[in-house]
């Protein structure tokens, strides 16, 4: 549960930026659309190396982004 600590005199409107900036911090949508549905630790790890190895040619120049 998020908790956002407002003082009397601050202004509703910061006190909501306060708010969804905690939101996006805490990562609840993230998780949320993990739980949706569920995916083998095959086809996760798979994905983390085709990852790893795309961040390493993108390093060593092979492709130009």
């Amino acid at each position: 549960m998020l908790i956002i600590d407002s003082k009397d005199c601050e202004n509703i409107d910061k006190a909501l930026k306060k708010y969804k900036k905690k939101f996006e911090k805490a990562k609840v949508l993230v998780q949320l659309r993990e739980r949706q549905s569920y995916t083998k630790p095959s086809v996760k790890r798979r994905g983390e190396v085709l990852k790893a190895i795309y961040k390493q040619q993108v390093a060593s120049g092979k492709f130009e982004d």
